[in-house]
């Protein structure tokens, strides 16, 4: 039985933390009013708390804290938070983020919604590819580990990211200007500037971000393109108006768009002969090209001292055209051309009341998201040819939710919070056919596929031919804890939450219409413990938490030989595992963070073509995870302060499927190459700073790590090799940065 190890493993770790560090990461984030100096303010429960008074696992990183980690991107924040994977089949593009063992899997398909839900200003993406953002301009990130069915809603079974940029302060003038050149030839720039258009009235931040380089992957192919390479531009504006000193209103509009070549393959064996790990052999390298835009307005109205509504009215929108050669090869095996449009409009009512011994959290949300796909397949088919794929997907959600902070003694708080959701979503306009014709070629229908319950090519094609499905899921979701804060001391909770994904329909049926159809959404019950606080001489912050959840469901993607894909659910797991961070600073201009996630995932039940997979483990799930780091400040020179700033990152073994180390019988499947194992990086910056001007040199990946970050199986689905995706090698530059 689980139970009596995890038993066992929390005691173990509720006895630890009594001695040793636990801890929430202190950044440059804001302080509330209220809070002690040095505080760290997050909305985590939708309203402004320090991060030490909240019952829950929450990572929070500001700004410097980014820059001294060399994070600039969404997918990199697995270098900074326990438990926490990323991974994508390309590149930085559509980041799949996986919080202790609870992520997307293998699937792959744009139309499939992330369990980790993300957010930009408290505004929820549904496309996928719109997370895979640059950083810049932020005033912080939240992660929220665990399931956040109350106050976050739909689709959040494995946690939250929040990403909350800059608002403008309604007073002065201020921001910042900086360049950077890097190895790879890369050029970055950035900055913000912000004006008071009114004092504590009206006031404007621009803010823009830009990185042009070479592909860091080598391609030895005659007069090919090399792969990785980077080419992004984001701009933001927000306005914020605040004619009363009860109403405040934040406008925002952001744009963005990358340009980069797509994510190098190792693929077909024999032409990786005499190549290094950081090179490919690819005669088509494709580009990454993606565009996302979005408005936002944010009212809040204060009615009373006790008293407040908010309003969270956002249209999001965007493209994907992803040019993928899948196979790494010369030879035109597998070349994919992923292409996608979206759109999203939600809408939030919030109300907070904060007065007679209650906090209270409550509203409604609406939100639709509409995904139109055309996808391209060419196949080593005879002739040559491949398949074509199109379809639309709405989904609509509607939500009412409440979450109350009841004082039961004068530090006792029982949390008590419901979600009721109802989500519907139309899968229509699809079709699929059959084509002959190289990847350069106009495609000749001979066969439709989709709608066909046949095997590819016995159905005649027919132009007019769609299929269309629906389905609606609804959900009661929530979350009870108690916690008590000790005199002077720490927060100590326990909490239980449920979870849910909502039900998802297999966006990489395009041989029949067979594979196509909705599937369970996922649930998960969540149980959590944790510790949180200072010691009174402010020299140790910490946090802890042990968790065991029961997870059902599981989304995944089953491949195929044809190729075909089946989207399934894994019937039942568990996850259970321990937390903990610290922040310590032994002396002045000495800090040092840590961080460690040890992780145990099992499928409790689960068999795919024949082959019993319980017993192991979940997809992206490494047993350990640790993170170390120090800044010191070294020196005072030249009227600045000289940082040294290194950090390393470990990770166990990870498995990139369900399979892990076994392979399905009667098949030619290796999924024993579908792993990366264990591997520490190290990144470093230097930087001398003063009151205006920061110069840093920064290294990342010092040791030239060799490491996989995605792979799939492609010998089950009728290919001689398998799809995996080699991370980024050594990164090294510098960086200048004013700001006034």
């Amino acid at each position: 039985m689980a139970y009596p190890r995890f038993k066992r493993a929390l005691l173990a770790t509720l006895a630890a933390t009594a001695s040793t560090a636990a801890l929430a990461q202190e950044t440059s984030a804001p302080v509330a009013d209220g809070a002690a100096d040095g505080d760290i303010v997050v909305t985590a429960q939708r309203r402004e708390q320090s991060l030490l008074d909240v019952p829950l696992a929450v990572t929070a990183l500001g700004g410097d804290t980014l820059a001294e980690r060399g994070i600039t991107n969404s997918a990199q924040l697995g270098d900074a938070v326990p438990n926490l994977q990323i991974n994508s089949p390309y590149g930085d593009t559509q980041p799949n983020f996986s919080l202790r063992g609870i992520g997307v899997a293998n699937e792959y398909n744009s139309n499939q919604a992330s369990p980790v839900g993300v957010y930009l200003d408290d505004v929820y993406l549904a496309p996928r590819t719109s997370h895979g953002m640059g950083l810049f301009d932020l005033d912080r990130i939240e992660v929220l580990r665990g399931p956040q069915g109350t106050l976050f809603g739909r689709n959040t079974t494995g946690g939250a990211i929040n990403f909350i940029t800059k608002k403008p302060g309604l007073s002065g003038t201020n921001g910042y200007v900086q360049v950077g050149y890097a190895n790879f030839d890369t050029i970055t720039a950035q900055g913000a500037a912000e004006a008071t258009l009114a004092e504590d009235v009206a006031g404007l931040r621009l803010a823009a971000n830009y990185a042009k380089g070479d592909g860091q992957i080598k391609n030895v192919f005659p007069g090919g393109r090399d792969a990785n390479s980077v080419d992004t531009l984001q701009g933001r504006a927000s306005l914020r108006i605040k004619p009363t000193e009860t109403l405040d209103v934040v406008l925002r509009a952001y744009a963005g768009r990358d340009r980069g070549t797509q994510a190098a393959v190792h693929g077909l064996e024999p032409f990786r002969t005499g190549l290094g790990f950081f090179e490919t052999n690819e005669n088509r390298i494709g580009e990454n090209r993606t565009d996302a835009w979005g408005f936002s307005a944010n009212i809040a109205l204060e009615l009373s001292d006790t008293l407040s509504l908010t309003s969270i009215t956002s249209y999001d929108g965007g493209k994907q055209d992803l040019q993928q050669a899948a196979d790494g090869s010369p030879l035109d095996l597998l070349d994919i051309n992923w292409r996608s449009r979206y759109r999203q409009f939600s809408q939030e009512l919030r109300a907070n009341y904060d007065g007679d011994g209650i906090a209270f959290v409550g509203g409604l949300f609406y939100g639709w998201d509409r995904n139109i796909t055309d996808n391209r397949f060419n196949l080593p088919l005879p002739p040559a040819g491949g398949f074509f794929q199109h379809y639309r997907q709405v989904r609509k959600s509607y939500a009412v939710f409440g979450q109350a902070d009841i004082d039961l003694a004068e530090r006792l708080v029982l949390t008590v919070g419901a979600r009721y959701t109802k989500d519907k979503s139309r899968y229509d306009d699809a079709f699929a056919y059959l084509f002959v014709g190289g990847v350069d070629d106009t495609p000749t229908p001979i066969a439709t596929t989709v709608p066909c319950a046949g095997v590819a090519g016995t159905c005649a094609y027919d132009p007019d031919a769609r299929f269309a499905l629906a389905d609606t899921n609804d959900a009661l979701t929530g979350r009870i804890a108690l916690s008590y804060t000790f005199d002077n001391g720490p927060l100590v909770y326990a909490s239980y939450n449920r979870g849910y994904r909502a039900g998802a329909v297999n966006g990489g049926g395009y041989t029949s219409s067979a594979g196509i159809g909705y599937i369970e959404p996922e649930r998960v019950n969540a149980y959590e413990v944790g510790i949180k606080g200072r010691t009174a001489d402010r020299l140790l912050t910490y946090a802890a938490s042990a968790f065991y959840y029961d997870y059902s469901n599981q989304q995944l993607q089953d491949t195929r030989a044809g190729p075909v894909s089946f989207l399934v659910n894994a019937p039942a797991s568990e996850v259970y595992g321990v937390e903990v961070e610290t922040t310590l600073r032994p002396a002045d201009g000495l800090r040092v963070n840590a961080a460690l996630g040890w992780l145990h995932s099992k499928y409790k039940r689960l068999t795919l073509q024949g082959a019993d997979l319980s017993g192991n483990e979940l997809p992206f799930a490494p047993k350990l995870t640790a993170q170390l780091g120090f800044e010191w400040d070294m020196v005072e020179v030249g009227g600045g302060t000289l940082t040294f700033a290194p950090n390393m990152a470990y990770s166990s073994r990870q498995y990139f499927s369900p399979f892990n180390d076994i392979d399905a019988p009667g098949t030619p499947q290796v999924n024993s190459e579908l792993q990366q194992r264990a591997n520490a990086k190290v990144n470093a910056s230097l930087s001398w700073s003063n009151d205006n001007l920061t110069v840093r040199a920064f290294a990342n990946n010092i040791f030239d790590r060799k490491t996989y970050g995605y792979g799939l199986d492609l010998r089950g689905a009728g290919f001689p090799f398998n799809f995996l995706i080699p991370a980024a090698p050594r990164t090294y530059g510098v960086s200048l940065r004013y700001g006034f």
